[in-house]
């Protein structure tokens, strides 16, 4: 399926979230949907600040607040998508595009942004059950690496990989590649200071508003 480029949207600090859930390309194909992208993307991002860990979850979710959320955006579902429609969202839906508009969108509801900011942490993690063993004897899972802001509490930026295919170092280089990194103190693990950090790369350089 092609990728659609994610339309440009206004992320000032009044913005709403579903604004940014609506401007998000829909990946699925057209038959047979029933529920809007920008509502499933929402319930998703609710019961999972809500403790959701699975598709399941996610349905029961749905279904204790389906009322609710129907008087809440002026809806009427009769029922509530089940663990299948999530599945299916998340195999189709632009997860790239999604985590790039939800960073900005989340950056825009910080005050001044990230100009304040003057110390980032980096931190790998490994997603739990994701290990499998390879043919050589080694074992392979997926991780990901997380740039955070200490002042805010929040994360700025994040990117998941396959350690098959890629590395935290390699990671992280890409996260911190694409932020302005002026005037910031950047806290990371050793192995990232074994040899020059950027010497194949440099942070991206500020832009005039």
């Amino acid at each position: 399926m092609p990728q659609t480029a994610a339309p440009a949207v206004d992320f000032s600090a009044d913005a709403d979230l579903i604004s940014f859930l609506k401007a998000i390309p829909d990946g699925r194909y057209r038959r047979g949907v029933r529920y809007p992208q920008w509502y499933l993307l929402l319930v998703a991002v609710l019961g999972i600040l809500s403790n959701c860990r699975s598709s399941r979850d996610l349905e029961a979710f749905a279904r204790r607040h389906r009322e609710v959320l129907n008087q809440a955006l002026g809806l009427n579902f009769k029922r509530w998508p089940s663990d299948a429609t999530f599945l299916y969202l998340f195999n189709k839906a632009h997860l790239q595009q999604f985590g790039e508009v939800l960073q900005a969108w989340m950056i825009s509801q910080i005050p001044g942004g990230t100009t304040a900011v003057e110390q980032l942490v980096c931190d790998g993690k490994t997603l739990k059950g994701s290990a499998i063993e390879t043919d050589d004897g080694n074992h392979r899972f997926v991780a990901q690496v997380t740039v955070y802001a200490r002042a805010l509490g929040v994360a700025l930026a994040q990117k998941a990989y396959d350690t098959h295919e890629s590395s935290e170092r390699a990671a992280l280089k890409e996260l911190l590649s694409t932020m302005d990194l002026e005037g910031k103190l950047i806290q990371a693990d050793a192995l990232h200071t074994t040899q020059a950090f950027f010497a194949g790369a440099s942070s991206r350089e500020p832009t005039s508003p």
